[in-house]
């Protein structure tokens, strides 16, 4: 029985890929708990705000399992996750131009250096990496190293902007649930008068 990669000679990698395929799909879950305590707040965030600051960290959580479940296929030959890796180089590479362009566009949050760091800088060279990687895949063992640096990239990336994204909400104070004050409870009607 062939062991996942064993035609292609990346079954050293398939546990690196496992474990991080698996964190980026957890982490997910945790994006949607961030995502809930951002709905709660008595002015929600605008969709311009969510898509250039919180959508992003989904992606790249998502990043990572898509680049782990390429690693973990059992390809017959090296052209196949060459080609996926590629894409998905490109693709998000793409994406992180319009994340960039987005982050620009929105009025709700002011992003100062950091932000502009890990939303936009280091996403557009860890996806042109992978899109680099993935030309030299076939030819030298460093693009190996390459994909599995920048998978972990991207569980890194969503780490920080997850993490941000919470200590900005409890820091301002806009996390708190939004909770109507409570109406005092309706005055008993006094019973007719009889006459």
């Amino acid at each position: 029985m062939l062991t996942p990669m064993a035609n292609t000679g990346l079954s050293a990698w398939h546990d690196y890929y496992v474990i991080v395929g698996s964190s980026g799909a957890a982490l997910i879950g945790i994006q949607f708990v961030v995502i809930t305590l951002i709905g709660q707040r008595p002015e929600p965030a605008p969709s311009e705000t969510v898509q250039a600051f919180g959508t992003p960290t989904v992606v790249h959580f998502a990043s990572a399992l898509l680049v782990s479940a390429i690693m973990a296929a059992p390809w017959p030959s090296l052209f196949g996750p060459a080609l996926a890796l590629g894409v998905c180089g490109i693709a998000g590479f793409a994406y992180s131009l319009l994340v960039t362009y987005r982050a620009r566009r929105q009025t709700g949050y002011e992003p100062v250096a950091e932000d502009w760091l890990w939303y936009s800088i280091v996403p557009l060279l860890l996806y042109a990496s992978l899109a680099i990687s993935a030309l030299f895949f076939w030819k030298t063992e460093a693009a190996d190293f390459s994909v599995a640096a920048t998978a972990l990239g991207f569980l890194f990336i969503g780490i920080n902007n997850a993490w941000d994204t919470v200590t900005h909400l409890v820091v301002t104070g806009t996390g708190a649930p939004n909770v109507a004050s409570p109406t005092p409870p309706p005055s008993p009607t006094p019973p007719p008068l009889s006459p």
